[in-house]
C-alpha cells in the first residue's frame, strides 16, 4: 500500500510569494506596454464659434491663467504626491462643485481668454467627471481647444486608494475665434521616471488680429515633482524658441500657465517666513533663458501679497468665518508652504495694463488664478 503524501505547510508562503511576484511582473509589464507618448506637432480641434472673428489693436482685453487641480483641491485636501494622504477628490459632487466655482470665478472677472490647466476627463481621481465639457457648456458663446497634457496607465498607488487612470488637459477658451491650435510635446525623462513625469505639453492657439497679424496664445504646464534642472531648461528653451519664432513673424505672443518654478525668483522667501521647509521642487525661474523682446508680467496691482500655489502636504486652514472679503482678507496660513508658480510672459508688442494674483484663498484648487489685462500695440 502506497504511503499518503503529507502536505508540506512550509510551501504555502512560497506559493503566496510566487503569486505576488507574478502579479507584480504582470502589472509592471502592463505599465510599460501601455505607455505611449502623444505625437508632437499634433493638430488640436477648435470647438465652437466665438462671438468675434478677431481681436483689435488698442483695445483692452482680459486674460486669466488658472490651474484648477482636477477639481479635487478644497482647502482641506492633501495630495499624496505632495506628502499628503489623499489620492482622489472627496466625491464626484465635490469635483462638480469645485468646477462650478472655477466657472463662476472666470465669469465674475469677465475673462476674454482663459488658459486653464489640469482639466480632467475620464479620470479615476476625479470620478470620471468631464470637466472640459462642463466648462465649455458654461461658455457656449466662446470657442475652445483641449490639448491632452498627460494620460497615464492605472496607478495602483497608494494602496489604500489607488490613483488609477489619469487623463488631464490644457483647456483654452476665447470669445474671439481661435483659427488653429497645435500641441507641442515637451522633452521629458527617457528613463523609468518617465512613468511618473507623465507626458507634458503646451498648446499654441492662433487668433486673428484686425491688422492681419495673429495673437498667439500659448497655454503651458511644465513638469514638477523634482524634475532635474537640465530637463526643465530644455522644456523652457523649446517653449521660448517657438515664442521667438512667432514674434519674428510679426505676431503678438502671450504665454501663460503653470511653470512649476518660483516665478518671481524670491516668492518662496516672501511667503514662507515661518515655514521651516522651503521645498526644493519650486526652483527659481531661470530668467536668463527668456529671449529678447519678452518679459514676465509681475507688476502686481496689489504688490506681492498673494501666492498662486500651495503645497498640499497639509491643509490650507485659513479661516474666514465671517465670510471672505477680497478687499480686506489677505491672510494665508503661515504653516502651509506657498509660492507663485503661475503667470504670464508676453512679447513687447503687447502692452499690459493690469496684472494680479486673484486671492481666492485656494477655495477650489491648490492654485489661485492670475489675471492680466492687455492691449495689442
Amino acid at each position: 500500500m502506497k504511503e499518503k503524501k503529507r502536505f508540506r505547510w512550509w510551501k504555502v508562503p512560497l506559493i503566496v510569494i510566487a503569486a505576488l511576484l507574478v502579479v507584480v511582473i504582470v502589472y509592471i509589464s502592463y505599465v510599460f506596454i501601455s505607455y505611449n507618448r502623444i505625437e508632437d506637432n499634433q493638430p488640436v480641434e477648435v470647438v465652437g464659434n466665438a462671438s468675434a472673428a478677431s481681436v483689435k489693436t488698442d483695445t483692452e482685453y482680459t486674460a486669466m491663467t488658472y490651474n484648477i487641480g482636477f477639481g479635487a483641491y478644497t482647502p482641506d485636501f492633501t495630495f499624496f504626491m505632495d506628502g499628503g494622504t489623499q489620492s482622489w477628490a472627496a466625491s464626484k459632487e465635490s469635483v462638480i462643485a469645485c468646477t462650478e466655482g472655477d466657472i463662476q470665478l472666470l465669469k465674475d472677472h469677465k475673462v476674454d481668454i482663459a488658459l486653464i490647466q489640469e482639466v480632467d476627463f475620464d479620470s479615476t481621481r476625479s470620478y470620471h467627471v468631464d470637466q472640459a465639457q462642463q466648462i465649455r457648456d458654461a461658455f457656449a458663446d466662446d470657442c475652445s481647444t483641449q490639448a491632452v497634457n498627460f494620460h497615464s496607465a492605472f496607478l495602483f498607488y497608494p494602496f489604500t486608494q489607488p490613483h488609477g487612470v489619469a487623463n488631464s488637459s490644457l483647456l483654452t477658451l476665447s470669445n474671439a475665434q481661435i483659427t488653429d491650435c497645435l500641441r507641442r510635446s515637451l522633452p521629458i525623462s527617457t528613463s523609468v521616471s518617465k512613468l511618473v513625469d507623465l507626458d507634458r505639453c503646451y498648446a499654441i492657439n492662433r487668433i486673428p488680429v484686425e491688422n492681419g497679424k495673429e495673437l498667439v496664445v500659448i497655454n503651458v504646464h511644465l513638469s514638477a515633482y523634482g524634475t532635474n534642472g537640465d530637463l526643465q531648461s530644455q522644456q523652457l528653451s523649446m517653449l521660448f524658441g517657438d515664442m521667438q519664432a512667432e514674434y519674428e513673424k510679426g505676431n503678438y505672443v502671450i504665454c501663460a500657465g503653470d511653470f512649476n518654478h518660483d516665478f518671481l525668483g524670491n516668492s518662496k522667501a516672501i511667503f514662507n517666513e515661518t515655514v521651516e521647509e522651503k521645498y526644493s521642487w519650486a526652483a527659481e525661474f531661470p530668467d536668463e533663458l527668456i529671449p529678447d523682446h519678452f518679459s514676465k508680467v509681475t507688476d502686481y496691482a496689489s504688490g506681492v501679497t498673494t501666492p498662486s500655489c500651495r503645497n498640499c502636504d497639509v491643509p490650507y486652514t485659513a479661516n474666514h468665518s465671517d465670510g471672505y472679503d477680497p478687499a480686506t482678507d489677505g491672510a494665508y496660513d503661515p504653516v502651509c508652504f506657498t509660492v507663485t508658480v503661475d503667470g504670464f510672459i508676453v512679447s513687447d508688442n503687447v502692452e499690459t495694463t493690469y496684472v494680479d494674483v486673484v486671492n481666492n484663498e485656494f477655495r477650489y484648487s491648490d492654485h489661485n488664478p492670475v489675471e492680466m489685462r492687455f492691449k495689442l500695440k
